[in-house]
């Protein structure tokens, strides 16, 4: 529902609020720009909020004007987050949210309702039981009063695309854990309709971060946690006295900076709310990304040492040593620690294994 409401507002107001040097320069803050001027003028201007109706209608039915702007903010975003998503070292193969399956919703509605699935309210909403009892105790709205789509319309549209074409063995959900009820009604009628992949769909919820802030202000932006992370891994690099000359500074600051926000982000349970420090998460000590890097160049520069001296004999004897032997069992688990953070979807055995490597 709020992603309509955004697109909706954003479509609507874009020509009175916005700027397409701006937008091309950084779409996505902009487009929030945008979005907030707009927001704010819809609650003390209904025309301002039936444009936005009306703007979301119009891409409903293909109107060719709503649909090229619509696709321009989408490309825009698209391309500055594969730009953000390159500084974290992730690739995807395939951008297809629900909102490339506006066309396809309506393909749905027609199938919920040939099949006798889809039931009109009183107010002319299009919903789906979905109770024991078939009495509409527990139901899912599909589709508005005007006739168009939501958002679980078009996930639906998207899972049913997705099982077609992939064929997949298991498809995934990484949302905020706030959408569990809507993962939940979207599997239900995944089920109903009779798909069976539907038993191969997980939602891996995650919690929030609390207390995060940069520079810049509270709205958070991603890039801007990794600008911030960046500056103050430079800053607290420059006053360590331990810190080596490195020939690229803030590349060593990035990388850094960005395992120390993975490690934070991810040695919990996904699920779990938390608050975000920044001096805690880039501490150079304690279980941190920070330390875990430094531990992971100390190792290589003993390996590096290792090759300028001249090979001793080997003596397998040390490795009867309590320390050594211990350290070769905790070796011996990175397999069982894989299955386990696959199996479970969740990182932090992985990243409490590399820890406990220290």
């Amino acid at each position: 529902k709020s992603l309509c409401i955004y697109v909706g507002l954003v479509g609507a107001g874009f020509s009175k609020y916005g700027c397409e040097e701006k937008l091309k320069a950084n779409p996505l803050q902009h487009l929030f720009e945008v979005y907030v001027k707009v927001s704010a003028a819809s609650e003390k201007d209904e025309d301002m909020k039936q444009s936005a109706q009306d703007f979301m209608l119009r891409l409903e039915n293909g109107n060719p004007q709503a649909l090229s702007l619509w696709t321009h903010f989408r490309d825009l975003s698209i391309e500055e987050y594969a730009k953000v998503y390159n500084r974290l070292g992730v690739q995807f193969d395939e951008y297809s949210g629900e909102s490339f399956y506006k066309e396809k919703a309506n393909d749905v509605l027609k199938l919920l309702k040939n099949k006798g699935i889809l039931k009109t309210t009183g107010d002319g909403k299009g919903v789906v039981d979905l109770s024991e009892q078939g009495d509409l105790s527990a139901y899912s709205v599909v589709m508005r009063s005007d006739g168009t789509s939501l958002y679980i319309t078009r996930d639906l549209a998207a899972a049913i695309d997705r099982m077609e074409r992939y064929a997949f063995n298991e498809m995934i959900y990484v949302t905020d854990k706030s959408q569990q009820t809507h993962f939940e009604h979207l599997f239900k009628i995944l089920e109903i309709l009779g798909k069976e992949q539907v038993g191969n769909c997980q939602h891996v919820k995650f919690g929030r971060v609390q207390g995060m802030h940069t520079r810049k202000g509270d709205v958070i932006f991603l890039e801007d946690v990794l600008d911030e992370a960046r500056s103050r891994m430079l800053q607290n690099m420059a006053n360590s006295k331990t810190s080596k000359t490195t020939e690229d500074p803030s590349d060593t600051a990035e990388k850094v900076g960005i395992a120390a926000l993975i490690v934070q982000d991810l040695k919990g349970p996904l699920v779990n709310d938390y608050r975000f420090y920044w001096d805690q998460a880039l501490q150079s000590y304690g279980d941190t990304g920070v330390f875990l890097q430094y531990t992971h160049a100390r190792l290589h520069s003993l390996l590096n040492l290792w090759d300028t001296r001249e090979k001793e004999e080997f003596d397998a004897n040390c490795l009867q040593d309590p320390s050594v032997t211990s350290t070769l069992r905790h070796l011996l688990r990175y397999d069982e620690v894989i299955h386990k953070t696959l199996k479970e979807l969740q990182p932090r055995y992985l990243v409490s294994y590399l820890m406990g490597l220290r």
